[in-house]
């Protein structure tokens, strides 16, 4: 059911962004933005993805770039720009609130603050690691994505291009800088890692695609 479920909530998101791009550049930042928190949010759930060991994270990490490629081709590379801005104050944003969440002492009644604890009480590393990693590789993806489009003229080919080296900038360096030290095998987190962001990227790219030519036909 895992992989099943798997590519629905990959479609599912392409169709949230295929709904955002009629909404206008702000409800792409909007999803930007909102994507990138659940990347860092939902990063400590495991599943089970076909016999192996995956965070359930990576379908977000992938929307998010997806969203700001799609951003940049359609609304221009200054709209990506202040995208990459108000998604990064999001994160610190969440990060810090939920900090200041769990130092309010909890009611002898409440039965939730050990969840909130487990969930939010990641190690400052792990924190640092995946906002600091997050922002580079946006950084990168902006700039190599605008550097396909004087290249090459498929939308198609210069999503999947660019989402696939940001995606293993992404797993590399957040592996070596968040996990180093903590995890017995470190390539076979980044292998299994870059295989279903892969795999996710394969489902999403042709769907995306289509935006392009959809949006040439609504101005004609």
């Amino acid at each position: 059911m895992n992989e099943l479920l798997f590519f629905g909530h990959v479609l599912l998101v392409v169709g949230f962004i295929f709904v955002a791009v009629k909404q206008g550049s702000v409800a792409l930042t909007v999803l930007i933005a909102l994507q990138a928190v659940f990347a860092n949010l939902f990063v400590v759930k495991q599943m089970t993805f076909f016999g192996l060991d995956v965070t359930c994270s990576d379908v977000y990490a992938i929307g998010s770039l997806l969203a700001l490629n799609v951003l940049q081709e359609f609304f221009g590379r200054e709209a990506a720009k202040k995208a990459i801005g108000i998604s990064f104050l999001a994160i610190l944003f969440f990060v810090l609130m939920a900090e200041v969440h769990l130092f309010y002492r909890p009611s002898s009644s409440d039965q939730t603050h050990g969840a909130f604890s487990l969930i939010f009480s990641a190690t400052p590393r792990i924190v640092f690691a995946s906002m600091a990693v997050y922002w580079i590789v946006q950084q990168f993806d902006y700039r190599f994505f605008g550097y396909l489009r004087t290249r090459f003229e498929s939308f198609g080919l210069r999503l999947g291009i660019s989402l696939i080296l940001s995606q293993t900038l992404d797993t590399v360096l957040f592996s070596f800088f968040g996990l180093y030290g903590l995890v017995p095998s470190l390539s076979g987190i980044i292998l299994v890692s870059l295989l279903t962001k892969w795999l996710a990227i394969g489902c999403s790219v042709p769907f995306t695609s289509f935006l392009k030519k959809a949006r040439a036909l609504e101005h004609e």
